[in-house]
């Protein structure tokens, strides 16, 4: 079950989310909010999962409100200006819903959110691979493809045997999103996938013709090939 919220100033708007919710059989509105400053303090003491976020609002945008908080849930914005979609998106948010929304619509953004956190939790058995997003897209990549990842500012790429997937995140995010019996950190900048390992030295490995550094802080949970 997904917890979420919804914040917006116009509380017609959350009667609508609120409605649409319940159409909705993983998604639970634990609480709604025309004040975002209220919503901050709940945040800080509640889990939620997913926000249902307004943009403008007449204290704080969702924009800024968003990009404030520590621990960011997933998000979908919601509002009735389409151009602030590209921003919405530049924050890496999991979908737009531009006022006013379909059913239709409203379900495929909350399927998104779902797809997104059986990722964050754990890769799903039926098919062996993540979702990782780029850009606005959603992007399938599947572990026996991946060969390791590299952190590069505020970006990863994960190089895989025929592609790599640039994508907004952090490689301890990465390392919460793999399986660890598979993925094993090496390096600040590297996880690499174990079963591409070919060949390990003192100071780097080989895995499938990449040479990648290993930092001595990591080189203990290297396994023996």
């Amino acid at each position: 079950m997904i917890k979420a919220i919804a914040i917006d100033d116009e509380p017609i708007a959350l009667g609508i989310i609120q409605k649409l919710a319940e159409k909705v059989p993983f998604l639970q509105i634990d609480s709604t909010f025309t004040n975002a400053y209220q919503a901050i303090e709940y945040l800080q003491v509640e889990k939620v999962d997913l926000l249902f976020l307004d943009i403008k609002m007449p204290d704080i945008s969702g924009i800024d409100f968003y990009d404030g908080l520590y621990k960011k849930p997933f998000v979908i914005f919601t509002t009735a200006y389409a151009e602030h979609a590209l921003k919405g998106f530049d924050l890496d948010a999991v979908d737009y819903l531009l006022k006013p929304f379909s059913v239709t619509r409203f379900l495929k953004a909350c399927h998104k959110a779902k797809n997104l956190l059986q990722v964050k939790n754990g890769v799903t058995e039926m098919s062996h691979a993540i979702l990782v997003k780029s850009g606005i897209e959603q992007i399938r990549l599947y572990l026996n493809d991946l060969l390791y990842i590299e952190a590069t500012g505020n970006y990863v790429s994960f190089v895989c045997k025929n592609e790599i997937v640039n994508s907004r995140m952090t490689l301890t995010e990465c390392e919460e999103l793999l399986p660890k019996s598979r993925f094993i950190r090496i390096h600040r900048s590297f996880i690499v996938n174990t079963d591409a390992v070919t060949k390990i030295e003192r100071h780097q490995l080989t895995a499938q013709g990449y040479i990648l550094p290993i930092s001595s802080s990591y080189k203990n949970k290297l396994p023996r090939l």
